[in-house]
């Protein structure tokens, strides 16, 4: 694609012989002889670099070089004048000119300007690519009511500087609640770290987190940074703290209080600016009462708490959370992506999913790349989607004094659709069959809560 270069100059022959020599070296040429002409034509089509020459009638290079950054604050522009000077020169740099050239022009000079400045372009225009890849590929997919709720809490919490702990099962996105939570804050530009605390070996992960100094220990020739340090400036995500050591929990609540620490086998203070999001799979009061994880630390870093739903309870995404897989995982693979019949969709929708949303992008990969045709009907999914309408473990209640007795016990799935039937009739009485109320105290979807309903045989007192 030709790059398209916008000449900005009040004198016709510089216009002209800019147009001339651009043109020749392949480049798209505009001309405009006033800043008033610019705005328009840059709003109509962002050029990759802009030649505004200082000196014209209002308004000039200056005002005109301020009203381009307000609307396009990465364009590359490159300052030309006639009379120049180094307070001249600096201003433009200060207002984010690329460069600034004086006149009389060499056009090798121009040309070998606007071959480097050109180079700036795509190198932005690439960093740009790749940053729209990772979003898309951290893309928050759903809009059941669970995930709505969390994506406004997400954009309520990331634009401060709040630490906040991220709670759910494996496999619900916490990772990505996270990284939504840095690519929306005033951090977006700086790094995004993680560490996994669970991976990590309990005798490396002070230094993992900390870094350490030549000599510390057998094998440290040279100083190495930690990623608290690495993160300066940005974020750090410490995923399944509740497996973190309790001394090195000691550690990281220091951290956490004084933005500083040192080294293993150092003596300096490191000060840091890191903005800390946790998370865990585990109940985390639970473990405070067990005496596995420190209450301060936990009292720390649970300023802005988060929940990442589990799949069954958001039900309703299944259809477009699957289309979506399927779609990443056929343009990663060259495979032409493939559809689902609706029997198909009901049957997963039916599964308790006790991986989450990274079993279901399993399942779409297995689907995509396992079914012999363009269309995957109920057929084609594993057996245990076919065959197992799991449902999520409840306790059961207490068996009576004449089951225990030696009556017949009624078969396990038999007896935990007999004590959801019994449960979900007892909610629904309680708010007078009131659907909304009942599904919002069962913490499940209205819409689940009727397949439910119509799976286990209870009609409103209407229906008879």
């Amino acid at each position: 694609m030709t790059e398209t270069i916008l000449i900005v100059d009040d004198e016709p022959g510089i216009l002209s012989t800019l147009s001339g020599i651009l043109s020749d070296e392949g480049y798209e040429v505009q001309t405009a002889e006033s800043g008033l002409e610019v705005i328009p034509m840059v709003q109509a089509k962002p050029p990759a670099l802009v030649l505004l020459d200082i000196w014209m009638p209002e308004p000039d290079g200056i005002e005109t070089l301020q009203r381009l950054k307000t609307f396009i604050p990465d364009l590359i522009v490159i300052m030309m004048s006639g009379h120049g000077s180094i307070e001249t020169a600096v201003k433009a740099i200060k207002l984010g000119a690329y460069d600034y050239i004086e006149k009389p022009l060499s056009l090798e000079k121009v040309v070998l300007m606007v071959e480097h400045a050109l180079n700036e372009f795509r190198l932005q225009e690439e960093n740009r690519s790749l940053k729209r890849l990772v979003e898309k590929k951290y893309e928050m997919v759903g809009a059941s009511r669970a995930i709505m709720h969390l994506k406004e809490e997400i954009r309520l919490a990331a634009p401060s500087q709040s630490r906040v702990l991220i709670s759910g099962e494996n496999g619900t996105g916490k990772e990505l609640i996270a990284r939504t939570i840095h690519s929306s804050s005033p951090r977006r530009n700086a790094p995004f770290l993680e560490v996994n605390c669970a991976a990590i070996p309990e005798n490396l992960i002070e230094s993992e987190l900390f870094g350490y100094e030549k000599g510390a220990f057998t094998g440290a020739a040279q100083r190495k940074k930690g990623q608290f340090e690495l993160a300066t400036g940005g974020t750090l995500f410490l995923d399944e703290i509740g497996d973190m050591t309790l001394q090195t929990q000691a550690k990281v609540l220091r951290a956490l209080q004084e933005q500083a620490f040192m080294r293993v086998g150092g003596h300096e203070r490191v000060h840091v600016d890191v903005r800390v999001l946790a998370a865990s799979n585990k109940d985390l009061p639970s473990e405070i009462k067990a005496g596995r994880f420190r209450d301060d630390l936990y009292y720390r870093l649970n300023v802005i708490p988060l929940h990442a739903p589990p799949l069954r309870e958001r039900i309703d995404d299944i259809p477009v959370l699957i289309s979506y897989f399927i779609k990443e995982v056929s343009e990663e693979q060259g495979i032409r992506p493939k559809r689902l019949t609706p029997e198909a969709f009901d049957l997963l929708k039916q599964y308790i999913w006790p991986g989450n949303v990274r079993e279901l992008k399993n399942i779409a990969e297995r689907l995509l790349i396992m079914a012999p045709t363009s269309i995957i009907s109920s057929h084609d999914l594993p057996v245990f989607l076919k065959e197992g309408k799991s449902i999520p473990e409840t306790p059961l209640p207490a068996l009576s004094h004449e089951n225990s007795l030696g009556s017949q016990p009624k078969p396990l799935k038999e007896a935990r659709s007999s004590f959801e039937r019994a449960h979900i009739l007892a909610e629904l009485e309680a708010k007078d069959w009131n659907i909304s109320q009942t599904a919002d105290a069962l913490q499940i979807e209205r819409t689940h809560l009727y397949r439910k309903m119509k799976l286990l045989g209870i009609k409103a007192p209407s229906e008879g």
